[in-house]
């Protein structure tokens, strides 16, 4: 269970804080919600408390953990599925995973086709959401600026992997 002032990440939304936690009764059942409030956007959504670890709301990672994820970038492979109709599941996949080194797969997968082929309007909206996910938690774990950050990741992303030796 968090508690308000925790900082959590909802899996399709990005990372946030828990403003506060409220009951309610909505269709003659009563129940207790986390209000969650994202810092970036200023999303504010009512989770269900016993439903919040079936929906993959989990604590934002650490700042090590951050700083290894943007190290791991610039190695992780891209693939490149021609069936947009294939690719686009196997990313919204990534992206309900929660996995942040699925989102950036899929970061790193939609900039590379959209440098070589252009994006689909679909991809382009994923795009901008994996890049959502991904940067509100990292912002929180690195207690940084958005811009800096969107910036260090980019730079990441088109970076070639360090070759061994």
């Amino acid at each position: 269970m968090f508690s308000v002032g925790d900082l959590v990440v909802h899996p399709m939304h990005g990372a946030g804080v828990i403003d506060a936690i409220v009951r309610e009764k909505v269709a003659g059942s009563t129940q207790d919600y986390y209000v969650f409030k994202m810092p970036v956007g200023g999303l504010l959504l009512k989770i269900p408390t016993a439903n919040s670890q079936a929906i993959g709301i989990r604590s934002i990672i650490q700042r090590p953990e951050a700083e290894a994820l943007i190290a791991a970038i610039p190695s992780m492979p891209v693939e490149e599925n021609s069936n947009w109709n294939k690719r686009y599941r196997e990313n919204m996949a990534r992206l309900k995973s929660g996995d942040l080194y699925e989102v950036a797969r899929v970061i790193k997968g939609l900039l590379y086709r959209e440098r070589r082929r252009g994006l689909s309007n679909g991809e382009r909206k994923m795009l901008h959401s994996a890049k959502q996910i991904l940067l509100s938690e990292l912002v929180l774990a690195e207690d940084s600026g958005y811009e800096e950050l969107e910036k260090r990741v980019e730079r990441a992303m088109f970076q070639s992997p360090v070759s061994p030796g």
